[in-house]
C-alpha cells in the first residue's frame, strides 16, 4: 500500500480500538517500522498495542462459555461480553484458552491485509528494550523489536501531529541497525539484527500477530 493508504489505514485502526468494545483493554498504539521510516510504498504496516488485564473478570461467563464453545478463558482473558458478541472472533491459543492477541488481530485485521500487530501488557518503549536485551542474550535476532516507533493514541488521546506527520514523511527516524546501536547493540550483532528482521519481514503474507508478556 502507498504511504497515504498505510496513514488511512492507521487512522481506521485506532478510531475502532477508540469507539469499539475491544476483546481487552487497550492502553497504547504504536506504528512502527517502514510507515514511521516514511516509506512508500508501506510492503507490511506494523502496528503495536499495549493492552491492559482484564480485572475481576467473570468466572460465570467464563464457564458458560467454555461449555457452549470449548474455550477457556472468557471473562478472564478476554472481555465475556465482546466474546458473547462475537463468538466467531474468538481465537484460542494452543492450551485452549483465549488469547487475547489472536482475538485482538481477527478484531481489527482482514487476515489479507499486509498487517503485523505485536500486543504485550508492556509499553513500547519498555518492550523495545526487553526484547532486545533477550535477543541479544541468546542470539536470537529474529525476535528484536523494531524500535523506530511513534505513538499514534494512549489512554483515549489521539495525537494528531504525529498522524500528520507520517503522511508527510516528516519524523527524524535512524535506520533500523543505527537504532540497535543506539540502545546499546555492538555495530556487527545491530547489522545482523537488522537483516534478520528484513528477511524475517519479506517472508510474512497477508496478516500477522505476536503476543507476549513482560
Amino acid at each position: 500500500m502507498d504511504r497515504e493508504q498505510a496513514v488511512d489505514r492507521l487512522e481506521t485502526l485506532v478510531d475502532r480500538v477508540e469507539r469499539e468494545p475491544m476483546p481487552v483493554p487497550v492502553r497504547e498504539v504504536w506504528a512502527f517500522g517502514d510507515v514511521a521510516l516514511g516509506l512508500d510504498p508501506v510492503e507490511r504496516l506494523d502496528v503495536y498495542l499495549t493492552k491492559d488485564v482484564i480485572m475481576g473478570g467473570d468466572s460465570e461467563a467464563a464457564a458458560d462459555f467454555a461449555t457452549e464453545y470449548g474455550v477457556k478463558g472468557v471473562g478472564t482473558s478476554v472481555r465475556a461480553e465482546w466474546a458473547e458478541a462475537h463468538p466467531d472472533r474468538v481465537r484460542v491459543s494452543d492450551n485452549g484458552y483465549a488469547a487475547p492477541e489472536k482475538c485482538l488481530a481477527a478484531e481489527l485485521v482482514d487476515d489479507s491485509e499486509p498487517i503485523h500487530l505485536e500486543v504485550c501488557n508492556a509499553s513500547f518503549e519498555d518492550n523495545v528494550r526487553q526484547r532486545l536485551k533477550g535477543a541479544l542474550a541468546r542470539d536470537a535476532y529474529e525476535e528484536v523489536l523494531d524500535p523506530c516507533g511513534v505513538c499514534l493514541w494512549v489512554d483515549g488521546t489521539r495525537d494528531e501531529e504525529a498522524f500528520d506527520r507520517l503522511r508527510e514523511a516528516s519524523l527524524a527516524m535512524p535506520t533500523l541497525s543505527a537504532a540497535l546501536g543506539m540502545l546499546g547493540a555492538d555495530d556487527d550483532v545491530a547489522r545482523e539484527a537488522a537483516e534478520t528482521l528484513k528477511r524475517q519481514r519479506a517472508e510474512q503474507e497477508g496478516a500477522s500477530v505476536r503476543g507476549d508478556m513482560v
